[in-house]
């Protein structure tokens, strides 16, 4: 939240404060590159949408001309970093009164956008039409409101995983975010405004008005303000918040002295709303009537919700319209209503974004009619321009894409529970922003993913253990130094690069406290989403790959080894050579830069090598233990392909991975392997395997022989994280997977395995390799540090290969 002044709290609603400074790179950033617009104008809110194009740096890598047999040369790639330009979407959240500021400011600072009409929704449009076509020079064309509500809803449960929550009030996390299941329809979208509009969402373009009623917010703001003299709606429910509802409304016990067994009815359930107040002879509190009023209200609307949900066989029903607004009291007294009514057979869901549907609607059915005007254009001009139009980012539908939240640039989910931090109540003077950015690749489940519906791919939710939640949030300050140490050291050669680091330390430092303070910001809190926030910031301050040099040097002197390893492994007999290939693998595992204890060897003793890594490796029996197991199904058929996840550069790959593959590729198993398509850590990309497997098929016929037989395959995940979630990768990887008939998935590595995907089920075999190089987590799981997981697990119901059982220990 980036704060702009303080308007004073008798302002009206719609009155402009032009007195206010904003801060430009806080807000409208990168508005200079702007290329289209849309607008929701509420009672009291404000959203913008803009599209903008972004300009950052990549690193790139390039083979150098070697010899093939010349294992010796010095380097085996040369690192450039390059300008890229993609897409964002930008969206802002402010209170009517700036409107006339903000729309000042982005004239001043609106350059090149042949932008020429924006987009208007919301039941302000209307009022501010002249203001907006004055003050920015474009024509307002109005969409209707409930279609931009529902053309956002499906954008934002498609493209953020932890958008829907159910609200708790009395847990030890208050949002608990669930799982968005991989076909969002159909669905009930409750939207409460000033009344309420009931819609069931049965695809993209379909859906329909089922219900409704007049008793809704402005029910709520009207009679509130008649009882209380209270005039703002954010007052009232905190009015509410306070008080005590029974002191009006008359409960069953009042009536029956008790419970009323019979009929299922507890001594505290309501049976008259305000009942109270016609017998007794006493003045009520402005507190007690407003949460009477909150209560009476939210109970109709919850009733009316759980009605037209078993009407229409519908079990997801989202909450949304500015009656919700993220606060606290009208989520529980929802979500309340729906448990009791239901028994809790229905869910009331909340969204993360829920304000910004109706802009980011309003802003895709610009995207869309421009995309079908540049398709025309692009037809009748002829192949020469078609090619021109394709390439320009603004004729693109931003449906046809995926996209993930840009934690640097997104305030993130604000409590505006009093009782959890009353400063922002006075949500005047603050900004809301969201920030979108479009992905390289479109992305998709798993299809080997046993339940995709209820896969979660972390190991542990931070927002919801405290003690964890303390520890890494330490663990990620006390690595910052490093991290701004390594990024510097990655540009020794650009004089501002200690300054550009320096605002990424202040910037992830932010981050941090806010997470701490409010750990659910950006959906469940979990290792991984601490990891893509840091990735986020570094690639904000253009450090696409902080660890490259690292990396190449780690590539290069790993290689001279290669052969000799391979050498060591044709040696043995053929079972000793299956537990030194499982020991290689995680040997290789330790050297990971993302470890502090690891970290921290690696740099006080350059030396530290794959030998020794193995000596630090915990004896059998091991943490987890499936190795037994695994070496009988060896002894039976070949698997027809193993999709790899790949996870370190240098040992991991080289010398832990590589000779594990052309294993599986002797035995007659087709091997895909899956890397980064962008940096993380210390972690090998897709760009980097490339070169670094021809290199390794120059000195190693096996290797050779998968790549021109296409028996092993390299294909990019999709992701930029050192964890995994499998239900985001890259739509041409899971159609290999789907065309290969892959029977056997193997995942390597402490974030992919442990912090992700430790209790992921799969329908097919899969094995799941990691060390543990952190102490707390070790301690946590029962091992000690190095200890090894060794998970190898086959689907409940799947007929065993061999003679042997295949359940894992």
């Amino acid at each position: 939240m980036a704060e702009c002044g303080r308007v004073d709290s008798s302002t009206s609603s719609h009155t402009m404060d032009k007195s206010i400074t904003l801060p430009p790179d806080e807000i409208f950033r990168n508005l200079e590159n702007a290329k289209r617009f849309a607008i929701d104008i509420g009672g009291s809110l404000t959203k913008l949408a803009y599209y903008s194009t972004v300009q950052h740096k990549v690193a790139k890598v390039r083979s150098f001309e070697h010899n093939t047999k010349d294992a010796d040369s010095d380097k085996l790639y040369e690192i450039s970093v390059q300008e890229e330009v993609t897409a964002r979407l930008h969206f802002i959240k402010f209170e009517n009164a700036y409107i006339e500021t903000c729309l000042d400011f982005i004239k001043d600072h609106l350059v090149n956008t042949e932008t020429k009409v924006i987009k208007a929704t919301g039941g302000g449009a209307h009022k501010f039409k002249e203001l907006i076509e004055r003050k920015l020079g474009l024509k307002v064309d109005k969409e209707d409101e409930m279609t931009c509500l529902i053309k956002g809803c499906n954008f934002v449960l498609r493209n953020i995983p932890h958008e829907a929550f159910v609200y708790a009030k009395h847990a030890d996390s208050e949002f608990r975010f669930q799982t968005t299941h991989p076909d969002i329809f159909p669905y009930l979208l409750v939207n409460i405004g000033s009344g309420v509009s009931i819609v069931k969402v049965e695809s993209e373009d379909k859906f329909e008005r089922i219900g409704g009623s007049s008793i809704g917010g402005g029910t709520f703001w009207g009679l509130g303000a008649l009882l209380t003299k209270t005039k703002r709606f954010d007052e009232l429910l905190q009015l509410a918040s306070k008080g005590q509802h029974a002191s009006v409304d008359m409960l069953v016990k009042d009536i029956y002295g008790g419970s009323y067994g019979s009929l299922g009815l507890t001594g505290d359930l309501i049976a008259s709303s305000f009942g109270k107040s016609a017998t007794a002879d006493k003045e009520f509190s402005k507190e007690d009537m407003a949460k009477s009023l909150l209560h009476m209200i939210s109970n109709d609307i919850g009733q009316l919700a759980c009605l037209y949900a078993k009407l229409h066989n519908l079990s997801r029903v989202y909450f949304g319209g500015f009656f919700i607004r993220g606060h606290p009291v009208t989520m529980h007294t929802i979500t309340y209503s729906i448990n009791f009514f239901t028994k809790g057979e229905v869910q009331a869901l909340f969204l993360r974004h829920e304000g910004y549907l109706g802009a980011i609607g309003a802003f895709l059915k610009g995207a869309e009619e421009d995309s079908k005007g540049g398709v025309e254009t692009c037809i009748i001009s002829g192949s020469r321009l078609l090619h021109k139009v394709s390439l320009d980012l603004s004729c693109e539908n931003p449906n046809q894409y995926s996209w993930g939240e840009n934690y640097a640039g997104s305030s993130g989910l604000m409590s505006v529970s009093p009782d959890m931090n009353p400063m922002q109540r006075a949500r005047s003077g603050t900004f809301d922003m969201l920030e979108m950015d479009r992905l390289e690749r479109q992305l998709v489940n798993l299809p080997l993913l046993q339940d995709p519906s209820s896969y979660i791919p972390d190991t542990m939710d931070l927002t919801e253990d405290a003690l964890a939640r303390e520890y890494w949030l330490y663990c990620f300050e006390e690595a910052l130094d490093g991290v701004v140490k390594r990024a510097v050291a990655s540009q020794p050669d650009i004089p501002e690069a200690n300054e550009r680091a320096e605002k990424f330390r202040q910037k992830y430092r932010h981050k941090l406290q806010t997470l701490r303070h409010q750990p659910f910001a950006y959906g469940s809190l979990t290792v991984r989403s601490l990891l893509d926030t840091r990735e986020h910031c570094l690639n904000e301050f253009n450090f696409p790959d902080p660890y490259s040099k690292i990396k190449q040097r780690e590539n290069d002197m790993a290689l001279k080894y290669y052969e000799k390893a391979v050498k060591s492994m044709e040696e043995l007999s053929w079972e000793q050579r299956q537990f030194a290939l499982v020991r290689g693998v995680l040997a290789g595992n330790v050297f990971d830069w993302g470890a502090k204890a690891v970290s921290d060897v690696l740099e006080s003793d350059p030396e530290f090598g794959f030998e020794e890594a193995k000596r630090q490796l915990e004896e059998r029996p091991w943490l987890v233990d499936s190795y037994d197991q695994w070496l009988e199904r060896l002894k039976g058929p070949p698997h027809k392909c193993a999709l790899f996840f790949v996870d370190n550069s240098g040992v991991d790959i080289i010398l832990g991975v590589m000779p594990f593959v052309r294993e599986l590729l002797s035995r007659g198993t087709e091997v895909v392997l899956a890397s980064n398509s962008g940096p993380a850590l210390n972690d090998v990309t897709n760009g980097e395997l490339q070169i670094l497997t021809e290199r390794i098929a120059a000195m190693d016929p096996v290797i050779q022989a998968g790549l021109k037989e296409d028996r092993l395959t390299l294909v990019q995940s999709g992701s930029s994280s050192p964890c995994l979630d499998l239900s985001r990768l890259d739509k041409v990887l899971a159609m290999v997977v789907r065309e290969r008939k892959t029977d056997l998935v193997i995942i390597e590595g402490m974030g992919r395995a442990i912090h992700t995907n430790y209790y992921a089920m799969l329908s097919c075999e899969s094995l799941k390799m990691a060390v543990i190089k952190n102490s707390w987590l070790a301690d946590r799981l029962g091992g000690k540090l190095f200890s090894v997981v060794f998970k190898y697990e086959v689907p409940a119901g799947k007929p065993s290969q061999d003679s042997a059982a295949l359940t894992p220990s």
